[in-house]
């Protein structure tokens, strides 16, 4: 049986990332959307947790920050899967059955 985590565990990494590096550096969501070579809208959904991580914007955080990219990517994952798991019940979906 797998252990399941509440979905409160699983936050947005746009918001995480503007808490945890932008605010200590002091920059403004303009100035990082510069640096990063974005859009200021671009970076402002993100950050605001309205828009996804892509691959590429994790790189550019990790060039940028230090932080790894893959763990950015597998925090997006992971609220992503939270998400659509509050949505579970949606689906109209059984098991397959194998044909003997």
């Amino acid at each position: 049986m797998a252990l399941k985590l509440h979905p409160s565990l699983f936050v947005h990494p746009g918001p995480w990332l503007k808490r945890t590096y932008l605010d200590p550096y002091a920059v403004t969501v303009t100035e990082v959307a510069k640096h990063l070579g974005v859009s200021r809208q671009n970076m402002s959904v993100l950050l605001n947790g309205h828009a996804g991580l892509t691959a590429m914007m994790a790189l550019r955080f990790e060039k940028a920050f230090g932080i790894s990219a893959d763990s950015l990517l597998r925090m997006q994952a992971g609220h992503d899967l939270a998400q659509a798991r509050g949505r579970e019940g949606e689906l109209d979906v059984e098991r397959m059955r194998k044909v003997p």
